[in-house]
């Protein structure tokens, strides 16, 4: 292959990267979920661990939506583990079954970040999330400051988190 058709090929690689990226980002932004506040609402519920998580507001949370029926969710749990290691953590499975299914699925799947039951659907209806997995990352003083719909890679959580 010579360098003008490899150039070409990845050129028109890059291009399409560029289309799909600003094609997800329309999407999310047109699935985004309306709230009719842009504050943290008081969380203080009891984990599929036993635990009670409480949300704090003085430092970054991030609110994840997520199914175990959900194939971009089972890509995406890895990257939420990820950044459970650096930061606060509330995942809330929507319709995926009982805390002891619950416990096997993270087993099974080796993760360990917060999991919240949301078994009929009420924290889901609280924020209108309609599609999974849907993730809002609020700032240290309970302010939503990004939402996404869709897949959402761990660099892009980061940098969400980064820009706070």
């Amino acid at each position: 292959m010579n360098k003008s058709v490899l150039f070409k090929t990845l050129k028109e690689l890059l291009l399409g990267a560029i289309i799909v990226f600003v094609v997800l980002n329309v999407v999310s932004m047109l699935r985004k979920p309306e709230l009719s506040s842009t504050q943290l609402p008081t969380i203080s519920e009891t984990l599929i661990d036993g635990k009670v998580f409480t949300v704090s507001k003085n430092k970054p949370v991030v609110i994840h939506f997520w199914a175990t029926w959900c194939p971009t969710c089972k890509l995406e749990a890895p990257n939420i583990e990820t950044i459970s290691k650096d930061y606060t953590v509330l995942s809330i499975a929507v319709n995926s079954g009982s805390d002891d299914d619950l416990q096997a699925y993270m087993q099974k799947e080796d993760l360990h970040f917060n999991v919240l039951n949301d078994k009929e659907g009420r924290w889901a209806n609280q924020f209108n999330v309609e599609a999974f997995p849907t993730t809002f990352i609020y700032d240290g003083k309970g302010e939503l400051r990004f939402t996404e719909v869709g897949y959402t890679s761990t660099v892009g959580l980061l940098a969400r988190l980064k820009l706070l």
